[in-house]
C-alpha cells in the first residue's frame, strides 16, 4: 500500500478556493482505478492549513493518478498557496490493528 500526504498552507484570503477546489477533488479521486481512500481535513489550529491523505494499492496506480489531469488541477493550486505544497510518499509493507495495542 502506498500513502501520500499533502499539506498545503492556504493563502487567508485563497482559503475557500482551496477547500472548494479539495471538495470537489474527493470524489472523483475516490474513483480512480486504485485508490483505497482520499480525504481532506484542515488544521484545528490554523484555518488556512489544508492536508489530503490519499491510499493507493500500488506505486503504479499511484504514478497513474499523479499523471492525470486531476492531479495537475490539485498543483495548479499552488499560487493560492503561501508556500510550496510539502508531499510526502510512504510505502507500507505491514500495518497492524487494535489488537496489537491491545496486545501490548
Amino acid at each position: 500500500m502506498i500513502i501520500v500526504r499533502i499539506t498545503m498552507n492556504a493563502l487567508a484570503e485563497k482559503r475557500k478556493e482551496i477547500l472548494q477546489t479539495l471538495l470537489s477533488m474527493i470524489e472523483p479521486t475516490k474513483n480512480e482505478s486504485g485508490c483505497l481512500s482520499f480525504h481532506a481535513f484542515r488544521n484545528i489550529e490554523d484555518q488556512n492549513g489544508f492536508d489530503l491523505i490519499a491510499e493507493w494499492k500500488t506505486r503504479q496506480d499511484l504514478d497513474h493518478y499523479i499523471r492525470s489531469g486531476r492531479f495537475s488541477v490539485l498543483l495548479g493550486t499552488k499560487s493560492l498557496l503561501c508556500e510550496p505544497p510539502q508531499i510526502q510518499i510512504h510505502t507500507v509493507s505491514h500495518s497492524e490493528r487494535l489488537a496489537t495495542v491491545n496486545t501490548a
